[in-house]
């Protein structure tokens, strides 16, 4: 392990930032953590949330032990390890022989390292022969991977974090960066304010959050409408002639029939749909047009959303347009979510991936991935799996026998929630891996695998730009539980593929994936534990042990597309799903508080991260507060077709008229008046998948006046619906 005067170097757990840590413990458990100086994404910052792990790893709700039940409605039995992997490598046999491989699905995590993506993937796709492989990354980065993969040939930001203070514009869009990438935030600020008059940021979001507090330009505009303000900043660009020509000339396609397609959303058409004045968009777009160098960030906004993959190619296309790619301080950036979200994507972790970015329908990747596995080709099948939001459709109607969910909360994370719930109850097999035992999740297994956390397993991670650190284990896990991956290939061992996962240690793991990215976008095959543990964090690519690591991708303007170019694509503006109407006459969105993190099973114990926000509320424009006869602090019944929640209401017009705002954070076992995701639609992007999370129909009612009617009005509205 790498130590420092009794602190230990490690990586926080949460959010994509990917920031440095110091630990230190005590008698084995963990007794302080802080930021540190050393690692190069946060040299030294940090935000609350880790600040307070010690408080939320040694609780008494600890899952410690393998258990099973035959049903939903019975105690569970504590087993032995092997006892387990014997129990679930048999039924998963059965429902195979049965049903056929593609009954089981797997529903994986961006909290996994590096090797517990490997191994569970690898087993599923290699040896189970499904690509029944999916992650929660789907609900928060699939549009930006297919972003990044339809313009410029793969994924990966290609910008760093030090680009930041090498940029004298910077685009947030679908971003609360203040709140949900704090670390990353005051990177920006700080910039902004040692340069006051030479840098410009421009915030666009619906909501006006802590982030639009440092825009020079906030553009406050209609929730959904961010593929026409973009293509209307295009306009303009075009217009004014603030291309870069020579170098759409030289490394892009396709520019002249984008070009052709915005000229329909002039400064006048585009502002009409956002909703805001046409000065604005001329205005964003002479701060983008004549910045010298310019970075953009995005996150949920962009891309939970039925239009998502649409929004993040009309954002590419700006920088594309300008040539503001592949230099310093330039660049598209998308916010990772998770820790290791990036690092799944690598490692193949959804549906339609094979490690190292490869595709499962194209025929020389699964012969490639085949032959280093050692399974006939015919083992990898070249359709893809179900997405997140299809596979537990596909359960709850039956096509899908078998749910193995490790290290993560869909029944309070996941849209429509009566969806999950259903999956969850009709499945023959749901056999949940997790560290906590009840979540709203566990309650509905009947096989309980006790998995170690951070701090308690080694292995690497990869943050949002690019760089992958090394996580040691600093204590030991609780009584019997496992890394991830040793419980997956503890059942590949129980069903005869033991030669596969016969692996050691998780640096094994780590260097036999590492391999397989030889010659790939993500080419980390120059990395392995020992480097990161001497050297510290690295950027992929690095192909070799003496290469330093790529701070900045497509330098040389050359693109991994078969024709070496970036290519432009006509990005169509579609308006949201699920419109308002008389019955539910509010627009509601979704998103993250700085304190707290995904369903709260961690950030939930600490009472210090609670103290914001103790319960979960709806934010509400005073004129809408005053038309629904609501006051700021009452509790209100927020309610869309699929489902209810009871909630306080804060009234505050940092929310648009006819909008309104909650945390996500809040699942049924943590609230008893309902979870947030009760609300939410499973609308999605086409292409992507990715529900729209960010926006939906409800209808608030204070609770005092459905107490006065003795027929709630609420009651006959919903089960018509």
């Amino acid at each position: 392990m790498q130590s420092l005067n009794g602190w230990t170097k490690s990586y926080c757990p949460y959010c994509g930032v990917g920031c440095g840590l110091l630990v230190q413990t005590q008698g084995g458990k963990v007794l302080k953590v802080k930021g540190d100086p050393s690692h190069p994404s946060s040299l030294g910052d940090v935000c609350s949330k880790p600040i307070y792990l010690p408080q939320v790893l040694h609780t008494p709700d600890r899952l410690l032990y393998p258990q099973i039940r035959a049903r939903q409605d019975e105690a569970f039995t504590r087993v032995s390890w092997d006892s387990a992997f014997t129990h679930v490598g048999a039924r998963l046999r059965q429902i195979i022989e049965t049903y056929g491989a593609d009954a089981v699905g797997f529903y994986g995590s961006g909290q996994f390292t590096t090797e517990d993506y490997y191994i569970a993937n690898k087993f599923a796709k290699g040896f189970l022969g499904t690509n029944n492989f999916e992650a929660n990354s789907r609900l928060c980065m699939a549009s930006a991977v297919a972003g990044y993969m339809r313009a410029l040939g793969a994924d990966g930001p290609p910008p760093s974090y030090d680009d930041i203070t090498l940029a004298d514009c910077f685009l947030l869009i679908g971003t609360n960066t203040a709140d949900c990438h704090p670390v990353v935030f005051q990177k920006i600020r700080r910039h902004k304010l040692a340069n006051p008059d030479a840098v410009k940021v421009i915030v666009v979001d619906p909501r006006r959050t802590r982030t639009a507090a440092i825009a020079d330009l906030y553009l406050p505009v209609r929730a959904g409408s961010d593929t026409a303000l973009l293509n209307g900043i295009l306009y303009v660009l075009i217009e004014r002639r603030l291309i870069d020509e020579p170098f759409i000339a030289a490394h892009t396609r396709d520019f002249a029939q984008v070009a052709e397609a915005v000229r329909a959303y002039p400064p006048e058409r585009a502002a009409a749909i956002c909703g805001i004045e046409p000065q604005a968009i001329i205005e964003a777009a002479l701060m983008i047009g004549q910045a010298r160098a310019w970075l953009s960030f995005w996150s949920m906004g962009l891309n939970q959303s039925t239009n998502g993959v649409q929004k993040n190619q009309a954002l590419i296309n700006l920088h594309l347009a300008t040539g503001q790619i592949g230099k310093a301080g330039a660049g598209p950036f998308s916010l990772t979510g998770q820790p290791n979200a990036m690092g799944g994507r690598e490692a193949g972790g959804l549906a339609h991936l094979l490690p190292g970015y490869r595709q499962v329908a194209n025929a020389a990747h699964r012969e490639e991935v085949a032959a280093y596995w050692g399974v006939p080709v015919t083992q990898l099948s070249p359709k893809p799996g179900y997405g997140a939001l299809e596979m537990f459709e596909a359960a709850a109607d039956g096509a899908l026998k078998a749910l193995w969910i490790m290290c993560t909360n869909p029944m309070a994370s996941m849209p429509n929630l009566n969806v999950v719930e259903a999956a969850l109850r009709q499945a023959e097999l749901v056999i949940v891996q997790d560290a906590y035992h009840p979540t709203d999740t566990t309650q509905y297994a009947h096989v309980l695998l006790p998995a170690a956390q951070w701090p308690e397993k080694s292995g690497v991670m990869t943050n949002s730009e690019r760089r992958l650190t090394y996580v040691p284990q600093v204590v030991a896990p609780p009584a019997e539980a496992l890394p991830d991956w040793q419980i997956v290939a503890g059942v590949a061992r129980a069903m005869g593929f033991g030669a596969a996962f016969a692996h050691q240690s998780t640096e094994e793991v780590f260097a036999e994936f590492a391999a397989l990215t030889a010659g790939r976008p993500c080419d980390y095959s120059g990395v392995n534990h020992a480097r990161l543990q001497s050297e510290g964090p690295i950027q992929w690519p690095c192909p070799t042990l003496e290469h330093k690591g790529t701070p900045r991708l497509y330098v040389d303007q050359t693109f991994p597309t078969e024709d070496g170019r970036a290519h432009f694509h006509v990005a169509v503006y579609r308006d949201i799903e699920e419109t308002t109407d008389a019955a539910f006459p509010l627009l509601l969105n979704t998103g993250r508080l700085r304190h707290q993190w995904h369903t709260m099973t961690r950030t939930g114990k600490s009472p210090q991260l609670m103290k914001e926000a103790p319960q979960p509320f709806v934010e509400l424009h005073p004129e809408d507060a005053a038309q629904l006869g609501v006051g700021d602090g009452e509790m209100v019944e927020v309610a869309s077709r699929r489902g209810r929640v009871r909630v306080v209401a804060r009234v505050t017009d940092a929310v648009q008229v006819g909008t309104c705002f909650m945390p996500f954070h809040w699942g049924r076992l943590m609230h008893e008046g309902g979870a947030i995701n009760d609300l939410t639609s499973d609308a999605r992007d086409p292409i992507a998948k990715q529900p729209e999370l960010k926006a939906c129909a409800v209808r608030v009612v204070p609770v005092a006046a459905l107490a006065m009617d003795e027929s709630p009005v609420l009651a006959p509205m919903l089960a018509g619906d």
